[in-house]
C-alpha cells in the first residue's frame, strides 16, 4: 500500500523540486537542540531522508528549514514537501496542516493545486467504515469538490473525479445503513427521510435502486399505496432489470392482491 502511494506522488513531485541540488549532509531532528545549517544543507539532508523514505525524519528536516530560513525560496519548497512528507508517512493530520499552511502563505503559486490534492487525498485515505461516523468522509467530498472548481483542467481533478464517486458512493452507503436499521425498527417516517436523501441526492450511486424499494416497503407499510407505486415507478424507469424493481413490482402485486 505505501509503495503505491509514494508512486502516486512521484511524477509532480519531481516536476517541483526536480531544480533543486546540492549535497548532502547530517540529519536534524525536529526534537534536537536548534543548531544553524544553511539552508541547502538543510534540505538536502530532507531529500536524503525522503529518499530513504525516511518520512517522518524527512517531514521534520523540511519543516525545519522554514523554521531557520522562513523568508528563503527553499523555505516554500520545504513547506510543500513537508506536507507529502507527512502524507506518505500516514500523518494526515499534519499533511493537511502543512499543505494549507502553504496556501495560506502562497495561493497564486503554481504548485497550489497540488497543494489542494495532498489535503483532499489525505481526508479520503481516511475514510472509515460505514458503521463509523462519516465527518471525514464529508470533508473528503468537499476537498476534492474544492479542487476540481479551482482546478479543472489538471491530472489532480481527473484523479479527484474518480474519488469522488467513491466517496459519494460510501456517504449514501452511510444513509442506507441507518435507513435500514430505521425500518428494521418500524420507524417508517425516519426511514423514509433517510431513502429520500439517497434518491435525492446520491442517485448516480449503485445505491439508489435499492433506496426506491426501501421506499415502496415504507410507504406500504405507512399505508400510502399511491406514493409506493410511483417510488415503484421510477425505480421501473431508470433500473427495470434491476432485482430490486422485480421486488417491488412481486411486493406492489401481493399487496394489491391483498
Amino acid at each position: 500500500m505505501m509503495s503505491s502511494r509514494v508512486r502516486a506522488f512521484t511524477l509532480p513531485l519531481v516536476a517541483t523540486t526536480m531544480v533543486l541540488t546540492g549535497c548532502a549532509s547530517s540529519k536534524v531532528k525536529k526534537d534536537r537542540a536548534y543548531i544553524a545549517l544553511d539552508v541547502e544543507t538543510l534540505y538536502n539532508a530532507a531529500r536524503d531522508s525522503l529518499d530513504k523514505r525516511n518520512y517522518k525524519l524527512a517531514a521534520a528536516q523540511f519543516d525545519e528549514v522554514e523554521r531557520q530560513h522562513p523568508y528563503s525560496v527553499w523555505a516554500r519548497r520545504a513547506e510543500l514537501m513537508s506536507a507529502f512528507s507527512y502524507y506518505v508517512a500516514r500523518q494526515y493530520t499534519d499533511a493537511i496542516s502543512s499543505a494549507q499552511r502553504f496556501l495560506s502563505l502562497h495561493p497564486g503559486s503554481k504548485e497550489a493545486p497540488y497543494a489542494y490534492y495532498i489535503v483532499a487525498v489525505s481526508y479520503y485515505e481516511q475514510i472509515s467504515d460505514v458503521s463509523r461516523d462519516q465527518k471525514i468522509t464529508q470533508q473528503a467530498l468537499d476537498a476534492l469538490s474544492e479542487l476540481i472548481r479551482r482546478y479543472p483542467n489538471t491530472d489532480y481533478a481527473a484523479d479527484a473525479r474518480l474519488k469522488i464517486d467513491l466517496t459519494r458512493d460510501h456517504l449514501a452507503g452511510k444513509e442506507m445503513t441507518i435507513g435500514r436499521f430505521y425500518e428494521n425498527d418500524h420507524q417508517y417516517l425516519a426511514a423514509v427521510l433517510r431513502f429520500r436523501n439517497v434518491v435525492d441526492n446520491y442517485d448516480t450511486t449503485s445505491h439508489a435502486p435499492e433506496a426506491l424499494h426501501r421506499l415502496v416497503e415504507c410507504y406500504l407499510a405507512l399505508g400510502i399505496p399511491e406514493e409506493a407505486k410511483r417510488a415503484a415507478g421510477v425505480l421501473g424507469y431508470n433500473y427495470p432489470g434491476s432485482k430490486w424493481y422485480e421486488r417491488s413490482f412481486a411486493l406492489i402485486g401481493k399487496k394489491a392482491a391483498a
